[in-house]
């Protein structure tokens, strides 16, 4: 799939690029979770060591659009979007997030599963997927290895946002800098010098143990959301409240 609608893709010597284009805020529509997923499989099969992803300087990614989680589209939904996540934690090559404007919900999700992620410091990072009456699976299975239980109940459970220098003193980033796309430009000249051999499997031993319990905990996050959560009324509430523009009436249900 060459003929990206919601993204581009290059590749120069030793690395590819790939960047959410879908103005204004980057929201992941099912159409640009197949095209992310086609991607990561183009990137996989080029001679690069590493990968950017990158949205614009307004959104990295608000997050996964809102329409798609209706109970007749929730499901495939779950699918797709967890599919990315699957691809990019999994990749052969190093993943490196460049982080500027809104990085909510499944955006904030799709950068942490990123090897290393760049923010700018005025980034807003969030995961308020609670004030819809849900919850990020992705987050709930792993942000807690990235920032700790402490900071990962915290920003879960009341859909805080965060700027990007909190972000980066929590470890949900590497440094936050008002250049991070030439900070991951500059990182990803590293890896160039680096044997691709070492890279890859240096990568694989280094994600033995966190990787065997992200797919065991996203797969019953995803249960969970699925058989439980988007059963509830307050679930169904949420979600037509923010499409409907209006506060939610919670029933506790």
């Amino acid at each position: 799939m060459d003929d990206f609608k919601t993204i581009s893709l290059e590749f120069s010597k030793h690395v590819a690029r790939l960047r959410l284009k879908l103005p204004p805020q980057n929201v992941i529509t099912l159409l640009m979770m197949d095209e992310l997923r086609a991607a990561i499989e183009q990137v996989e099969q080029q001679p690069v060591a590493s990968v950017i992803i990158s949205g614009s300087e307004t959104a990295f990614s608000s997050g996964v659009d809102v329409a798609a989680h209706t109970p007749d589209k929730v499901e495939e939904m779950l699918r797709l979007f967890h599919s990315v996540v699957r691809s990019v934690a999994a990749c052969k090559k190093i993943t490196i997030a460049a982080v500027q404007g809104n990085c909510l919900g499944g955006g904030a999700e799709l950068a942490m599963v990123c090897d290393i992620v760049f923010t700018s410091p005025r980034a807003r990072w969030g995961f308020p997927e609670i004030k819809l009456g849900c919850f990020p699976p992705v987050a709930c299975a792993g942000l807690a290895s990235v920032v700790g239980p402490k900071h990962a109940a915290d920003l879960i459970l009341t859909g805080r946002q965060i700027d990007g220098a909190e972000a980066a003193a929590i470890g949900l980033a590497n440094e936050a800098l008002g250049t991070c796309e030439e900070r991951a430009d500059e990182f990803a000249r590293t890896f160039a010098d680096l044997s691709p051999a070492a890279l890859e499997i240096t990568k694989k031993a280094f994600y033995s143990w966190d990787a065997f319990h992200f797919d065991k905990g996203l797969a019953k996050a995803e249960k969970v959301y699925l058989e439980e959560l988007m059963k509830t009324e307050d679930a169904k509430e949420g979600i037509s409240a923010f499409m409907q523009k209006r506060l939610p009436k919670w029933s506790g249900k």
